[in-house]
C-alpha cells in the first residue's frame, strides 16, 4: 500500500529531477533489442529466451513507492507466466547520477532483498529507455514474438489498483497475455500509468 509520505516522496522526486520528453512505443510498433546487464552479472537479452512466446518488459525504480507497491505483483505474474512463455524482464530506467538509489550496486542489493525470480537490468546511459519511452515507473511493455520480429501489443500499467485492495480490479497485463496466449489480440492495448517521473541526466 502507498501512503502519503511515499506519494509526497515521489513528487519530490517528479519536481527535482526533469523527464525528457521522448516517444513511448505503443501497440503494433517492432520492440526494440534489449541487451543489458543485469544484477547477475550477465547480459540479458531477448535471445536467451528461445522457446519465449512473448515478454512482459516492466521499467522500475529502487526508491519509487509505486514500483514497490507493484513488487509482490510483478514476482507474480513472472511466476505465473514464464512457463507459459512471457517472462518478466524488468529494467531499472534511472540515471543513478541523479538517483543514488538506482546505482547497480544498490538494484543488486534491492534484487537480492526481495528475491527477484526474474532479470533485473541495468540500462547505463538510459539507450532502452529512450528507445521504448516508458512514462514513469511501473510502466509495462507486453510483447509477442512473431516469425518478422518482437511485436508491442500492450502498453501502460500492470492493473488499475495501486493499492491492491480491489478484488474487482482490471488486471490489464494478465488480460493481455491471456489473449496472446489464445492467438488473440488484446482488447485493451494501452492504459494510463501512475507512478513516478524517470530521472534522466541533464545534457
Amino acid at each position: 500500500m502507498i501512503d502519503k509520505k511515499s506519494i509526497t516522496v515521489c513528487f519530490a522526486f517528479l519536481s527535482v529531477f526533469s523527464t525528457a520528453q521522448v516517444k513511448t512505443l505503443k501497440s503494433g510498433d517492432i520492440a526494440p533489442e534489449i541487451k543489458l546487464l543485469g544484477v547477475s552479472n550477465k547480459i540479458v537479452s531477448f535471445d536467451n529466451y528461445p522457446s519465449a512466446k512473448g515478454f512482459v518488459v516492466v521499467f522500475i525504480g529502487n526508491g519509487c513507492p509505486y514500483s514497490k507497491a507493484y513488487e509482490q505483483r510483478i514476482i507474480d505474474l513472472d511466476k505465473k507466466y514464464d512457463v507459459l512463455g512471457f517472462p518478466v524482464i524488468a529494467i531499472d530506467p534511472n540515471d543513478s547520477a541523479c538517483s543514488p538509489e538506482d546505482a547497480f550496486s544498490e538494484m543488486k542489493k534491492h534484487a537480492d532483498s526481495f528475491k527477484y525470480t526474474f532479470p533485473y537490468l541495468y540500462d547505463e546511459g538510459q539507450i532502452v529507455t529512450s528507445a521504448y519511452g516508458p512514462k514513469s515507473t511501473p510502466y509495462v511493455f507486453v510483447i509477442s514474438k512473431n516469425a518478422g520480429g518482437n511485436i508491442i501489443e500492450y502498453t501502460g500499467a500492470i492493473d488499475n489498483d495501486t493499492r491492491n485492495n480491489d478484488p474487482g480490479k482490471h488486471r490489464y497485463v494478465e488480460d493481455a497475455i491471456t489473449a496472446l496466449l489464445n492467438n488473440k489480440k488484446p482488447d485493451v492495448t494501452t492504459t494510463k500509468s501512475i507512478g513516478c517521473g524517470i530521472c534522466r541526466r541533464k545534457q
